[in-house]
């Protein structure tokens, strides 16, 4: 049904096995994104939330993308909008602004450089020392960065991933003591991330074991551990895709509960529809979309793009 379109179906690591088991590629957003562009087909049907599917838009603005629910959208990106964040520029008057690709692309329209979890140390680095930097919108990730690159100079927008965020220290503290033999892996978007940095300082997991990591990084670890057992703090969709790459490690989720009601939207009989009908179709001011493509160039052009979530 899709050669008969032109199309190819890209499916985030969160969706549901399902999808991601028809899926032409899996990944995280932005190397989705980075490969609609870089794809013969004309058409792009992306199983993801809308603000990924648009920044595919901003990356491949000749080509069609659908994406199989509209409603789709991400409490992370959320949490800030243009007129928001325009408001916090003018408090800051020459500060830099970082944007996480977790974003719309009328935030990143407004934004100088976009990051990703696993490039953000790396991009904030990039940026003179004496300049201010907003970084926006993900709390949790920017306390990463203010951690690793000891900035004082960074100011954080207060946004959060409620699904991430959901994942509590104490799950933490419950699933390592549960199993404390286990590695550990961390995004850096949840809200036990400080927490698993401090214990192990404090000794309480070991820190040879413990890895703070985007969603590709902790894939890239998962193909070579030899560990019995992997602890995982994400969304649990990402279990499907670990659990491929290594059948000989037993990878379980800090927190079960931890799906996101929006990826989740995206079902095997709407991406059914979507092949059928072309629906629903994701279409970017190309004013804005030209913006917003300039702050992801500029990403790009200073290293890899690493890991989008």
């Amino acid at each position: 049904m899709a050669a008969s379109r032109n199309a190819v179906i890209l499916a985030h690591n969160y969706q549901l096995p399902q999808i991601q088991d028809v899926a032409d590629h899996v990944g995280d957003s932005l190397a989705l994104s980075r490969l609609a562009a870089s794809v013969s087909e004309t058409e792009i049907i992306f199983a993801g939330v809308h603000f990924m599917a648009e920044t595919a838009k901003i990356l491949s603005p000749d080509k069609r993308v659908i994406i199989p629910d509209a409603r789709a959208g991400c409490s992370l990106a959320d949490t800030i909008t243009a007129d928001q964040l325009r408001a916090w520029k003018a408090e800051h008057p020459g500060a830099t602004v970082v944007a996480y690709v977790n974003t719309t692309a009328e935030v990143k329209a407004e934004s100088d450089i976009c990051c990703t979890s696993s490039n953000a140390v790396e991009v904030v680095d990039s940026i003179p020392a004496d300049q201010e930097v907003l970084f926006l919108p993900d709390m949790f990730l920017a306390a990463h960065v203010k951690r690793m690159t000891n900035r004082t100079n960074l100011h954080s927008w207060l946004g959060e991933c409620h699904v991430h965020a959901g994942i509590s220290p104490a799950d933490l503290q419950a699933a390592v003591h549960a199993d404390a033999d286990a590695e550990l892996y961390v995004h850096p978007e949840c809200g036990c991330s400080t927490s698993a940095l401090w214990m192990t300082s404090a000794g309480d997991i070991p820190a040879e074991r413990t890895h703070i990591l985007s969603t590709g990084a902790m894939l890239d670890q998962a193909r070579t551990t030899n560990a019995r057992k992997v602890l995982v703090a994400t969304e649990i969709g990402m279990l499907h895709q670990l659990r491929r790459a290594n059948s000989g490690t037993d990878f379980q989720p800090v927190n079960s509960q931890a799906s996101c009601r929006f990826m989740k939207m995206i079902t095997p009989e709407k991406l059914i529809t979507a092949l059928q009908t072309g629906q629903d179709e994701v279409l970017v001011d190309p004013e804005i979309a030209a913006r917003a493509r300039q702050a992801v160039e500029r990403m790009v052009a200073i290293g890899k793009p690493g890991g989008a979530e």
